[in-house]
Formats: C-alpha cells, structure tokens, sequence
C-alpha cells in the first residue's frame, strides 16, 4: 500500500485554527508543498499562517474562511481552489461539534449544528474531492472523530451517534477505494486537553486523557501506515479495543451509571453542566468548527 501524498502535496484541513486541525498543521508545515487551512473564524487564520511561515518560509500557506455548514461557502471554497489551481491530494474532515445536555432540553439549533458538522461535512467535502483522487490514483482522506462511536453516552446522544455515522462512512469508503492508491483513516480520540491552554478536564482519569499534540502525531503516523482505525493514547486504545466485547446489556448498565452521574452533579450544582442547556465538550477534533 502506497503511503497517503503528504510530502511535497498539498492538504487542505478543515477546521483549521484550533484542536487537532492546528496541531496537524503545526506538524505538517515542514513537509507538505501547500496547506489550504479553513475555518469560519478569519480572525485566526491569519496568526496561524504566519506562525506556520516562521516554521517554514518555503511553505504555501492558503487560507480560506468558509463556514462549511453553509452550501453555499463551500462551492465558494471549490472555486476558489480550482480558480487558483489547487489540487487537494489529503482532505483532513476535522469540523466536529460536541455538547453534554440531555436530548430533551438541547437546543434544537445546536443539534442541528452537530448533525451539520458532524455527518453532512465530511461526507460533502469527501463526495466533492474524492473523485480528482481516484483519477490520479493517488490521495487521502484524514477523518477525525471520536471514541464516542462506541459508546451509550446520555447526555451526549447526538454526538456519540454521529460518531457510528463517521465510523460506518470511513470503513465503507474505505473498502470502495481499496487498491486505488487513496489512503482513508479515522482517528478515534477520547478526552484530550490543550497544553497552551492548561485545560485539562479534571474529571477524567489521566490515564485516558492525553494532549492534542500527542493525538495529532498519533493520527498522522497511522495514516501513514495506511491504518483503517486510530485510538490515540496507551489507555485510551485498550479501553477501547476491550468495549466491543462487553455485552450491550452490559454497556446500557455503564450508560445508567454515567448518567445517574449526571443527574448527581445538576442537584450538587444547578449550575453544573451536565443537566440542561449544554456545554462544548472537548472529545473530537475542534468542538464547534461546523
């Protein structure tokens, strides 16, 4: 199997300015031709490019705000790449929204934005940029999800089932294009904290819990080495791999103790944010790039 085309290509990364997206970035500036860097947040395309720059003055940097729940910007986006002749040789799908609320008192408007970030982007961006790949015979496509695929998780059930979407679509296109010479990969993370911003998540274990930049280098070595599936950190993985053998009566009884949890925090704290309107929550690439 041929590796994915990072050196000397050009990827284009949604989700760009923060999380994994940035980290990938910072990662690949000194290798890649041309990084195409997308957000809907102009304001820190242009301070990502320039410290992308100092890493590397030889490297093309091309940025374009564009909120990619938006059909419209996104043909505004293909344009503008083909108006500049951009070939995209790895699309990095890393536009991801998370919340903890229970389902019933979730804004409707944020749903729809998980559903919007979550299933309806990568599958538009993969659908429009696939098929250049399979014409040249070589490409990648770099999904970025999250452990919650695997998961009964109340509180987040929008989430964790745009999760198994994300799964189900990446191990099925990944059978459609084998032997084509396009590399697909999903990278499953659990929490993961900031190191710039000291914003770990006290509540989890960690052992579970790694740093953004460590998940990034973990994703990109296993799209590299061609891997279908990608669980970031040494607990995490095992944790992980061991899930698909619980019984799912089993699992249900771990999501009513999660959820017990939950309802124990909104009586210690009305303020707290498990119960109610909901929180971002740092478990996939970027929580609200959508």
């Amino acid at each position: 199997m041929l590796p994915p085309p990072i050196d000397q290509g050009t990827v284009l990364i949604i989700g760009a300015t923060e999380g994994i997206g940035r980290e990938l970035a910072r990662l690949l500036s000194r290798r890649v031709r041309t990084l195409v860097l997308v957000d809907r947040r102009a304001e820190r395309l242009e301070p990502l490019r320039d410290e992308l720059l100092t890493r590397n003055p030889t490297l093309g940097v091309m940025i374009e705000r564009c909120d990619v729940s938006d059909p419209r910007q996104v043909d505004g986006l293909l344009a503008s790449l083909e108006e500049h002749f951009v070939r995209v040789d790895v699309l990095v799908n890393n536009a991801a929204a998370g919340d903890r609320a229970l389902y019933a008192e979730e804004r409707w408007g944020r749903v729809e934005e998980m559903l919007t970030a979550n299933v309806w982007v990568p599958a538009l961006l993969t659908h429009r940029l696939l098929g250049p790949m399979l014409a040249r015979g070589r490409g990648g496509v770099l999904n970025i999800g999250s452990g919650a695929a695997q998961l009964f998780l109340p509180g987040s059930a929008t989430f964790a089932a745009t999760q198994r979407f994300l799964d189900g679509f990446t191990e099925a296109l990944r059978l459609e294009v084998e032997s084509s010479g396009i590399t697909v990969t999903r990278v499953a993370p659990g929490p993961l904290w900031d190191e710039g911003a000291d914003a770990a998540t006290d509540e989890v274990a960690p052992f579970f819990r790694i740093s953004l930049a460590r998940c990034a280098r973990a994703a990109l070595a296993g799209f590299e080495r061609g891997a279908p599936l990608v669980y970031p950190g040494f607990g995490h993985r095992w944790v992980m791999r061991l899930l698909p053998l619980l019984p799912r009566g089993l699992k249900r009884s771990l999501g009513r103790l999660a959820l017990r949890g939950l309802r124990r925090e909104a009586l210690l704290s009305p303020q707290a944010p498990g119960i109610g309107p909901g929180r971002p929550v740092l478990l996939a690439g970027e929580p609200s790039t959508a």
